[in-house]
């Protein structure tokens, strides 16, 4: 036995994904039978609501520029602090056949804005995207995603939208408006970003930034593929890159730590990421999406360093030791042990992968068993999360899905591009199919969630490229929940990082993960038919924190102590 550079004792061989243990010998026929099995009613309303009028302009092309069948992103937050979540959603731009250099994609036209909608009393939106100083997504920038936090502690969510080109980091100023402080904060970055996310990752109560970035590729470089079917090129045909870490010095402005820190000691082909602390040292850990290869595990030293440490840990490979089409991702626990999963989508025929946290660094696949390979063999998906939609006390996962290629069913008939969302609602651990009361198939990329009428169940907006967003209102139901809103004093003021258990349940406190998004910060729990709960928090500065007889269906502010 020996201690390895992520910290692991182990007297296997670095290759993780080869353990076996005895879930996996259980009866495939059995999964194939729960997830056969679907809820009687659709579990959300489907709806447009009045004034949200946006259309994903992604620009499909002859060329096949692989950055039009990315976009886009999506965040659900309260910007102006009236009890309502808001929507921002990112719009790609206007690509030619063939693009012209310098490349602008007309983002001056309104068209191709990003879009801020600020929800009404009557659960309707009104645009205030140019009231809030957001009309101008910057010439040369094609959209890509969206992440929400407080970065400076003044007790409003701030926006970071990512580009191909440069990305921008607009300050909210509380009074309704925006400012884009991008070159005085120094987080423009370059290249093709992706998918990012605020975290706290050296613990001292400012907010840090995490960026990732896909390959090197620009339009004039662009090319290809599939010969006469003329198809998006798979990432492989394009350099890998570097992702970004900026530090967040606590005066307004960042600093770019990506060499030293570690992270950019490996290049990837990044598109989603999740923080947590998996292995429960105190320290948030990153969990990046890798399209095309191994997934990365960056393992937080304490010491505002990272090891990267997917294959050590288990969590790189799929079951059989094969690379993923990594896409959207979640990092929380999935079977109440307390301890954060993983799970990433990929295309059809890899299946969706499902790491469990099995203690100690280790992760184990368990995409059969929890009946996801019944589910998603056939699949390609994109925005992800795992939330309690039936309010059992136990996780369900909901899924934006469509192929990456547009023409994709011309070459295998067996495949489709447009599909519907999957609902699959947890059992124990396991999950079944439900209906999620998308009846048509749409090409999904982001998703984020959030209860968007604040009547205590969880509710999702999803982006379709060239369309509009689909909003996905939960029916509700008779059982109990309990919404959590925290408030940092020592620890960031959103509280970020936290561990949060409530009557058995665990959940990590972030807005970042599926895929391009932000998700609301409060943290739901659904009770079932328990009426009150115990809950115990402990935050990134240390301190515990137990609160008894909770009463349930409220939402419920903590405030973490001024001292340990």
């Amino acid at each position: 036995m020996h201690l390895d550079g992520c910290g692991l004792e182990r007297d296997l061989p670095a290759s993780g994904w080869l353990r076996v243990d005895a879930h996996r010998l259980l009866s495939r026929r059995r999964f194939l039978r729960l997830a056969a099995l679907s809820a009687a009613t659709p579990v959300f309303d489907v709806r447009l609501p009045r004034g949200l009028d946006f259309t994903l302009q992604n620009s499909s092309t002859a060329q096949k520029y692989l950055i039009e069948t990315m976009p886009g992103g999506v965040a659900l937050f309260d910007y102006n602090n009236d009890g309502l979540l808001d929507i921002f959603l990112v719009n790609g731009g206007r690509l030619t056949s063939p693009m012209q250099v310098p490349e602008r994609f007309d983002r001056t036209n309104p068209r191709y804005w990003n879009r801020l909608y600020r929800q009404n009393k009557d659960g309707s939106f009104t645009d205030v995207t140019e009231a809030a100083r957001l009309a101008n997504p910057g010439i040369g920038n094609y959209g890509m995603g969206v992440a929400v936090a407080d970065y400076d502690n003044d007790g409003f969510a701030d926006l970071f939208v990512t580009n191909y080109g440069k990305n921008i980091l607009y300050h909210n100023n509380g009074d309704g408006t925006f400012t884009d402080v991008t070159a005085k904060a120094g987080v423009a970055g370059g290249g093709w970003s992706v998918s990012a996310g605020f975290f706290d990752y050296n613990n001292d109560g400012h907010l840090d930034l995490f960026v990732t970035r896909y390959m090197e590729w620009d339009t004039k470089h662009s090319k290809t593929c599939g010969g006469a079917w003329r198809t998006y090129c798979p990432p492989a045909e394009f350099p890998a890159t570097t992702n970004l870490l900026y530090r967040n010095r606590g005066d307004g402005t960042f600093q770019d730590v990506s060499q030293k820190s570690g992270i950019a000691n490996k290049k990837g082909r990044a598109l989603g990421v999740a923080f947590a602390d998996y292995n429960a040292d105190g320290f948030t850990d990153v969990f990046v999406a890798n399209d095309g290869m191994q997934q990365y595990l960056y393992r937080n030293n304490g010491d505002e360093t990272f090891t990267e440490c997917a294959l050590e840990s288990g969590a790189a490979l799929s079951a059989d030791g094969k690379p993923l089409s990594g896409m959207g991702t979640v990092f929380q626990d999935y079977d109440n042990d307390g301890q954060p999963d993983i799970f990433v989508t990929v295309l059809p025929r890899e299946i969706y992968g499902a790491y469990h946290n099995d203690g100690e660094g280790l992760f184990t696949s368990r995409n059969l068993e929890t009946g996801l390979g019944a589910l998603t063999a056939g699949s390609s998906g994109w925005g992800v999360g795992l939330e309690d939609f039936d309010n059992d006390g136990w996780k369900d996962l909901l899924v934006a899905q469509s192929h990456v290629l547009d023409n994709v069913e011309d070459i295998d008939h067996s495949l489709h591009y447009l599909e519907p969302p999957l609902l699959a609602l947890n059992h124990e651990g396991r999950f079944e199919r439900a209906d999620s009361g998308i009846t048509i198939p749409v090409a999904g990329r982001g998703l984020a969630f959030g209860d968007l009428n604040n009547d205590g169940w969880m509710d999702a907006v999803l982006t379709v490229l060239g369309g509009h967003p689909i909003v996905l209102m939960n029916r509700g139901g008779k059982r109990h929940w309990l919404t959590i809103t925290l408030r940092g004093t020592r620890s960031s003021r959103d509280g970020l990082g936290a561990r949060v258990r409530v009557n058995g349940q665990t959940r990590f406190a972030t807005t970042a993960g599926s895929y391009l998004s932000a998700n609301d910060r409060r943290l739901h729990f659904g009770l079932g038919d328990s009426n009150s709960a115990v809950i115990d928090v402990w935050w990134p500065s240390g301190a515990h924190q137990e609160i008894k007889d909770a009463r349930a269906d409220q939402f419920l502010e903590v405030r973490e102590p001024e001292r340990l």
